[in-house]
């Protein structure tokens, strides 16, 4: 290569990281030659030169499969994303050298052999109760996991019967939401069958014994498909067994469903369509664990997993009107699951009750050998949680309501603030997940699947923009996510908080140091443009509970103690409504994502 040419390619590569509006001519030059790269020391580099340069440069990064259109696009998303967060999180942590401040959030554990891990009983006292079965099935599709395992372990009803009694409801309720991808019915009927030959042998696993559900499906499952809901992978069969259904297996939980997952787990569109909430069909359910929070909240299962990056839980939750927990980072192990991000990705319950939630979770979390960032967190009981110990803050976006409930139960609230210097959470929360991501999705680029994808605005814009994101400015971002973790536990005084669980600085603050929060709803409010006087479709109201890392406890507790005193947890969408009504095109479409939310709802 000529020292022109040298000279050229190096000024492209600062190009990319330090130019602005004017990398790009004016409308006196055609579209294949928007670029301008100015001129260099020996000499100057028209128009001509500037696709061949650019085009150069990229060879540079070895990302020349791009054609020349998406070049353009991601040197202008670079100028547009990149360099303002770059630039932001240089001036907060990158300003000495050394690197005696701002260590990165990212540890290296060198483990050459997983440590052997042996199952240990931390169950919690869960509430025992008399429970009568009702006549109505309706009534038996909403009734709590609790519930429905002392109907169960009494012999009131068969785990086969309320197998039926789901796959039923999941046929008939899909064809409107949009929910499932798979129906595990053999599986779930081999599992019914041995969970009740079992309970007739006077062996009881548990509160799960005989119980259905459903796995958002990135979750790996031999024998059946694991489609991330892509097209590009909707005939793909894993034989791997995700940590998280082999717990649920030993439990004698029933698998019944494969539930939907946005493609590639970002937002609700997938290969079979876009998931709608059942309190409203004529709007979706935002968030990529859609089939979870859908199915809960239609009567379709009784609980879910399902997985959150950055808001996969606490969106559809809190559009869809049920009980989620987004749990501490670590808690759940996560081997046999698609990976977005490994520093990021957390997988949790979606269920009726946050009882539910905490039994639940009590039953999948602990070490997962084969992740390494999974952890044994010795969670106190919440079932056994003293409220009048605690001290519960309340942010301004907080419901009131649950303010004055838990203040009525003994509970000290307290105003609240959650405060901290970093001023670039949402772009750090892009970097990290933008750049994990495409480490797991190289191949998929290179090979121009993206392409198919099925919402052009969502991954392929991102992780085209990624690609051009420098390893030293990733971990920049990790020292700057580092620095947010200490300044928000420095600023957590109290036990938990409450306020808005889809708040999006909050979503981006909560998941980049781990937090846990419990959604729940707390009130339904009537729609403004109903289909029918008739109808009884509204919109949910919900509020996030969180604590710090590690003290799930704490939040379940309180979300507990708040739904003994209230009953809006146990409203039901309406189901024949939503048969009646249903609109073969929503009115509640969403726009595309704006600049401060691109990586929304993952």
């Amino acid at each position: 290569m000529s020292k022109r040419h040298v000279l050229v390619c190096q000024r492209l590569v600062l190009l990319f990281y330090f130019v602005t509006a004017t990398l790009y001519c004016s409308a006196e030059i055609d579209r294949r030659n928007r670029i301008c790269l100015g001129s260099v020391d020996d000499g100057s580099v028209g128009v001509a030169d500037g696709v061949g340069s650019l085009i150069s440069g990229f060879k540079m990064l070895d990302a020349d499969f791009f054609s020349e259109d998406k070049m353009v696009e991601i040197v202008k998303g670079a100028a547009e994303f990149n360099i303002p967060i770059i630039r932001a999180n240089r001036e907060l942590v990158a300003s000495a050298n050394g690197g005696l401040s701002y260590p990165s959030s990212l540890v290296f554990h060198p483990e050459w052999v997983p440590e052997k891990v042996e199952f240990s009983d931390r169950s919690f006292a869960y509430p025992t109760f008399s429970v009568r079965r009702p006549e109505n099935e309706e009534d038996i599709a909403f009734m709590s996991v609790l519930e429905l395992g002392q109907l169960i372990k009494t012999g009131k009803i068969s785990s086969l019967e309320l197998t039926r009694i789901f796959l039923q409801r999941l046929k008939r309720y899909d064809p409107v939401l949009e929910a499932v991808v798979t129906v595990t019915e053999e599986l779930a009927w081999k599992q019914a069958k041995e969970a009740d030959d079992l309970l007739s042998q006077g062996v009881y696993l548990g509160p799960l014994h005989g119980i259905p559900y459903g796995l958002k499906d990135i979750v790996s499952v031999p024998g059946y498909p694991t489609t991330w809901g892509s097209g590009n992978f909707k005939d793909q069969v894993l034989d791997d067994e995700a940590w998280v259904y082999k717990r649920l297996k030993s439990a004698g939980a029933v698998l019944v469903a494969k539930l939907a997952t946005g493609s590639l787990a970002y937002d609700d569109i997938w290969f079979g369509g876009r998931t709608r909430n059942p309190w409203n069909v004529e709007e979706f359910t935002t968030g990529s664990s859609a089939g979870p929070a859908a199915c809960i909240s239609a009567g379709m299962v009784p609980f879910a997993i399902g997985s959150e990056t950055c808001g996969s839980i606490t969106y559809p939750a809190s559009r869809c009107g049920v009980t989620a927990l987004r749990p501490s980072f670590g808690a759940v192990g996560r081997t046999g699951v698609m990976s977005i991000s490994e520093s990021l990705d957390k997988l949790g319950p979606f269920c009726r009750t946050a009882a539910d939630c905490a039994m639940i979770l009590n039953i999948i979390e602990g070490k997962d050998p084969d992740d390494l960032s999974s952890r044994d967190m010795p969670f106190d009981d919440p079932f056994s949680l003293d409220l009048t110990k605690v001290t519960v803050g309340y942010l301004d976006d907080a419901e009131m309501e649950v303010v004055k409930v838990l203040a009525s139960m003994g509970v000290n609230v307290i105003p609240f603030e959650l405060n901290y210097t970093v001023k670039s959470v949402q772009g750090i929360l892009n970097f990290t997940m933008d750049v994990e991501m495409l480490a797991h999705f190289d191949e998929w680029q290179r090979s121009g699947l993206d392409d198919e994808y099925e919402a052009q605005d969502q991954w392929p814009v991102e992780l085209r923009r990624a690609r051009v994101i420098p390893a030293v400015d990733y971990l920049q971002a990790q020292r700057a996510r580092g620095k947010l973790i200490r300044e928000v536990q420095q600023s957590i005084t109290v036990d938990a908080f409450i306020g808005n669980a889809t708040d999006w600085e909050k979503v981006c603050v909560g998941n980049l140091v781990g937090m846990p929060v419990v959604v729940i709803p707390t009130g339904f409010a009537e729609l403004d443009d109903k289909p029918s006087s008739n109808s009884i479709q509204k919109r949910a109201i919900t509020t996030g509970i969180y604590a710090p890392h590690g003290r799930d406890h704490i939040a379940l507790g309180l979300a507990m103690a708040y739904q003994s005193a209230t009953d809006h947890h146990k409203q039901r969408p309406p189901m024949e409504d939503i048969l009646v009504h249903r609109s073969d095109s929503p009115s509640a479409v969403h726009p595309p994502r704006h600049a401060h939310a691109l990586t929304q709802h993952t």
